[in-house]
């Protein structure tokens, strides 16, 4: 079955833009085509009709004038201290636009949503670091953060054996090595 956008149109243009109906009755469109009839857009049932298509994704702060940068770099001296600090630093002098985007997006932005605590998000941050498996310098950053917001040595070496289960066992002892090198140092501190 065919349903076609705008037979007039079609026809003065003779391009013919068409939606195939599959056998489930949901709509395909092609990827430069917009649907002419909402009711042949797939609806999500999770939601109410009211709600659809009005959800905010961005959490704002209409409270504070802090800017994202002065944000960003409020959050990451919570997380990070000094250590933060000498890796923007270290982007002086090749991007020094890209320590910009650092202050305002991870830690302006997604840091700073009240959704969860620092802990939290260092537990995920570590966690996905060490399932990359290819960033063992930010893997070590975020270890130490995550010891600097009250994650234990313990709880941080519970997480890389965890990753032994979704990242396979490669991924779980360079993390645990990561671990091993963070905890002497913060040991020695």
């Amino acid at each position: 079955m065919l349903l076609c956008a705008n037979k007039a149109l079609v026809r003065k243009l003779s391009v013919v833009k068409c939606w195939s109906s599959t056998v489930s009755g949901s709509a395909r469109m092609p990827w430069n085509s917009m649907p002419v009839f909402s009711s042949l857009m797939p609806r999500s049932t999770a939601m109410s009709m009211r709600k659809r298509g009005r959800m905010i994704m961005t959490q704002t702060y209409p409270e504070s004038a802090e800017t994202r940068l002065a944000r960003g770099q409020r959050v990451l001296d919570e997380i990070d201290g000094a250590a933060g600090h000498k890796v923007v630093a270290a982007l002086a002098d090749i991007a020094p636009d890209f320590a910009t985007y650092l202050f305002e997006f991870p830690f302006g932005d997604i840091y700073s949503r009240s959704g969860l605590d620092l802990r939290a998000r260092e537990i995920a941050t570590i966690a996905a670091l060490a399932a990359m498996g290819t960033a063992v310098p930010q893997l070590k950053v975020h270890i130490q953060a995550g010891l600097n917001v009250g994650l234990t040595k313990g709880e941080i070496t519970e997480i890389m054996i965890q990753m032994a289960v979704y990242a396979g066992f490669p991924a779980a002892l360079n993390g645990l090595f990561a671990a091993k090198e963070v905890f002497a140092h913060h040991s020695g501190s």
